[in-house]
């Protein structure tokens, strides 16, 4: 779900601009797309509700970042890096053994960094780390 439409609380409001801080930190020229979703239909129909959605334009491309929540714990998160013409680069999920897969997968720099970003996102949201 758009991290946009995920800000009903000032908690939930807080909580969204400290994940973005924590990249921005990593990478400081970051802009985040809290709307990365069209609001039509057939993308409706797709959206994860137990997800925090955010739009990324990091060092290794445009990036698809999904925070998977349950009972607003952090459970998972997944990224999906894509080229200029909408192909995958990359893929990463926390889930098993927090490695990177695809075809084009950034260098070993950015991903120790990002690895350490999710980190400190199960802290932001769950106090401890997984």
């Amino acid at each position: 779900m758009n991290a946009a439409e995920c800000a009903t609380s000032p908690e939930a409001a807080t909580k969204i601009a400290a994940v973005v801080d924590l990249f921005k930190r990593q990478f400081p020229t970051v802009k985040a797309n809290l709307k990365p979703w069209a609001n039509d239909p057939d993308t409706q129909e797709w959206i994860d509700p137990n997800s925090l959605d955010i739009g990324l334009n990091l060092p290794a491309g445009q990036t698809l970042v999904q925070l998977r929540l349950h009972e607003q714990r952090l459970i998972g998160i997944e990224a999906a890096c894509f080229g200029p013409l909408g192909h995958q680069r990359w893929r990463f999920s926390t889930v098993g053994d927090w490695t990177f897969a695809g075809t084009y997968p950034p260098a070993s720099g950015f991903q120790e960094t990002l690895k350490q970003v999710c980190k400190e996102l199960f802290l932001l949201f769950n106090d401890a780390a997984p």
